[in-house]
């Protein structure tokens, strides 16, 4: 199956040092070689970058490892495909608009006789069962909430359509609108929150090292996301099966507490 990493930040920061090994498993450290995509929010604005070569012969892959474009919340995606051919449309991360917001969802899972009906505003283009769930989880939002809801009411509606999606088989997810980060494990799925004060890691899939002090300010939380630890000298906490969870500023919320409501953000850039 395919593997997910996400970052939600305090302040605008650069994935290149994760993305770098995360990459290595899309053909070095991993058989994840059907493709990969990754999306940056801006402000409302959106990158979206998706191949359907492996991440680690893609030419854009590695403008991706080199260059370092800043974002609150990022949503990366490598492909072993289950459902669908190896072809642009069914590269994950997918988007949709929802409330005047763009919408980034990827997932790692097969899901099987998953075939929800569908409204004409939320139609998949291309053949997976991941994209199918996104729309319907799109689709069943928008019927739920007359207008954009809070995060904690969001993260309520999440975890009802997350528990009747999950009995069709393995359902991790990742989803952001820019303002946050939902996450949703059935099998494997690990975070790291990384604060000041900043310490030094080493990634698991190859031979480099990173000092956080030298990179971030004291204001500057990270969370990442990812299917399976990405450095070898952290301590990465795993989710619990079947619970959508959801950070805000680098920071993972109390579920369904009033900390979920989203804070006002700063637009000084930090680096990562």
């Amino acid at each position: 199956m395919c593997q997910l990493l996400g970052m939600n930040c305090s302040l605008p920061a650069d994935v290149t040092f994760s993305f770098s090994g995360f990459s290595q498993r899309a053909g070095h450290t991993g058989d994840h070689t059907d493709g990969w995509g990754i999306a940056f929010f801006e402000g409302n604005g959106l990158r979206r970058f998706v191949d359907h070569q492996p991440a680690l012969q893609s030419p854009v892959a590695q403008l991706i490892r080199s260059y370092p474009i800043k974002s609150r919340d990022v949503i990366a995606h490598i492909r072993k495909a289950t459902q669908g051919g190896i072809k642009l449309e069914n590269c994950h991360p997918f988007v949709r608009e929802l409330w005047g917001r763009y919408w980034v969802f990827a997932h790692n899972g097969n899901l099987k006789d998953f075939h929800p009906h569908l409204h004409a505003a939320f139609r998949p283009v291309g053949e997976t069962d991941s994209e199918r769930a996104f729309c319907w989880i799109m689709q069943e939002l928008a019927k739920s909430h007359a207008g954009v809801p809070s995060v904690a009411e969001l993260t309520l509606t999440l975890q009802e359509l997350a528990s009747q999606i999950s009995p069709h088989g393995t359902f991790n997810f990742l989803l952001s609108n820019g303002e946050a980060l939902w996450a949703h494990a059935t099998t494997n799925l690990y975070y790291i929150e990384r604060r000041h004060p900043f310490n030094q890691a080493r990634l698991a899939d190859e031979d480099v090292r990173i000092d956080f002090a030298q990179t971030n300010s004291p204001d500057d939380r990270i969370a990442v996301v990812v299917t399976a630890p990405l450095t070898s000298d952290e301590t990465w906490t795993p989710f619990e099966p079947g619970k959508v969870k959801v950070f805000v500023d680098g920071a993972l919320q109390n579920d369904g507490a009033p900390s979920c409501l989203i804070k006002t953000r700063r637009v000084t850039d930090s680096s990562h």
